[in-house]
C-alpha cells in the first residue's frame, strides 16, 4: 500500500517533492493554483479544475505529484489505481502530460518527481503522453535517470488540423470531394445555431440527442455538464445544435456538438447526431457550422479532435500525432517480476514467429 504526504521532501537540498491527495488544498498555495489555472495554462487538460472534476465525477483518486526549484514547478497529476499510479486521465482527456511553471530546469525537476517516487510505489503508468512537445522523452529520460525501467509504446493518435491562415471558405475547398458534395447538397435542409454560452434547454437537446445517437453510454455527464458550465461561463464553450429546415422532424434537435476554444486552439470534444436523420448528414453540416465559426470568427490557428482513429476524423483533420503508454517499474520489486516474466516470453515468442 501507497503512503503519501501533503508535505514537501527536499531532494538534493535545492528541489521540494510534494504530493497532494486533496486538490482543493491547492487552491490554498498561491504559486501552484496560479500555475494551474487558466491564465497560466491555455488547455482545459492541464488546469486544477479538470483533475478537480475528474475526482469529483469520475470516481479517480488523485495523486498530484509536485517538485518546486524556487518560483519554478513541474506538476505530474497521477491517481492511485490497484497498488499503482496512473495518469490523472481518462477518456475525456486528449492527452496526458506534466505541467510546468517558471523558468527552471524541466529536466532536473522531473529527475527529482521519479526519485521521489521510487521509494513510494513499484509501478507507475502513464498512457496518452504526446510527444510534439517532448513530454513523453522527457518523462522516459527523467524515469530511466532515477533507475525505472520504462516501456515506451504507442497507444493512440491524435487528429488535428493547423489552420495555416485559410479562411473557412479555403480551407473547405481542400476538404475531400464526398464531403464537399454532401455539404453542398445538405446545407439547405438543415439549420444550425452556435452558441457561445451554456444554455440548458440545448444540453438538455444534446443529451437526449447521444442517448437516440451511435455512440455508446455516456461515461460520466455529471463531469461533461459541469465543465461545459464552466466553459460557458468563462466565454470558451462553442455549444451547437442542428434542427431539419422541413419540419420532418417536429422542430426536435437531430445533431449538437460541445466544442471549446482557447490559446488559438479549438478542441472538438463531444458530437452526436440522431440515426433517424442520417439521410440529412446533420452531424456533417453542423461539423462544418462550426468550423466555420471556429476559423472565420474565433481566429483559431489549430483544431484538434482528440484521440481515436475514426474514419470521419480523416475527412476533416490533415495530421495525425501519436500518443504514448508509459509502462514505468522500479526493477528489483518483487511485484513487478511477474510482468517481466511475461514480457520476457512474449518478445521470445515473437521473435521465434520472425525467425
Amino acid at each position: 500500500m501507497m503512503v503519501y504526504s501533503g508535505s514537501s521532501r527536499e531532494i538534493g537540498q535545492v528541489i521540494n517533492v510534494e504530493y497532494h491527495a486533496d486538490l482543493k488544498e491547492v487552491q490554498c498555495d498561491a504559486l501552484l493554483s496560479r500555475a494551474l489555472s487558466p491564465d497560466s495554462q491555455s488547455a482545459p487538460f492541464d488546469r486544477l479544475d479538470w483533475w478537480q472534476g475528474l475526482a469529483d465525477h469520475c470516481g479517480l483518486t488523485p495523486r498530484l505529484a509536485v517538485a518546486r526549484d524556487g518560483d519554478a514547478l513541474v506538476a505530474l497529476p497521477l491517481a492511485e489505481e490497484t497498488g499503482q499510479l496512473v495518469s490523472l486521465a481518462n477518456w475525456y482527456t486528449f492527452r496526458f502530460r506534466p505541467v510546468c511553471s517558471g523558468s527552471g530546469d524541466r529536466q532536473a525537476l522531473l529527475g527529482a518527481i521519479a526519485t521521489d517516487l521510487a521509494r513510494r510505489c513499484h509501478r507507475i503508468v502513464l498512457s496518452g503522453v504526446p510527444d510534439e512537445d517532448g513530454s513523453a522523452s522527457a518523462l522516459e529520460k527523467a524515469f530511466r535517470g532515477a533507475g525505472w525501467h520504462v516501456e515506451r509504446t504507442p497507444c493512440d493518435t491524435n487528429h488535428v488540423l493547423p489552420v495555416a491562415g485559410r479562411s473557412w471558405e479555403e480551407y473547405k475547398g481542400s476538404l475531400p470531394g464526398k464531403l464537399r458534395t454532401t455539404l453542398k447538397r445538405k446545407t439547405g435542409k438543415v439549420e444550425c445555431r452556435v452558441l457561445t454560452h451554456f444554455d440548458a434547454d440545448i444540453w438538455r437537446a444534446y443529451e437526449d440527442i447521444y442517448a437516440s445517437s451511435w455512440k455508446p453510454e455516456e461515461g460520466s455527464p455529471e463531469f461533461l455538464r459541469a465543465f461545459a458550465r464552466c466553459e460557458g461561463a468563462a466565454g470558451r464553450l462553442r455549444l451547437a445544435v442542428a434542427h431539419a429546415r422541413d419540419g420532418s422532424h417536429q422542430s426536435t434537435a437531430i445533431a449538437a456538438q460541445m466544442w471549446t476554444v482557447e490559446g488559438g486552439t479549438a478542441y472538438i470534444h463531444k458530437l452526436a447526431h440522431r440515426e433517424d436523420a442520417r439521410s440529412l448528414s446533420p452531424g456533417s453540416i453542423l461539423s462544418a457550422a462550426l468550423f466555420r465559426h471556429v476559423i472565420d470568427t474565433d481566429g483559431v490557428e489549430l483544431v484538434d479532435f482528440g484521440t481515436g482513429d475514426d474514419p470521419y476524423k480523416r475527412d476533416w483533420m490533415e495530421q495525425v500525432r501519436p500518443r504514448f503508454r508509459l509502462d514505468i517499474m522500479r526493477p528489483a520489486h518483487p511485484q513487478n517480476w511477474l510482468i517481466f516474466a511475461k514480457t520476457g516470453l512474449r518478445r521470445l515468442a515473437g521473435r521465434r514467429k520472425q525467425s
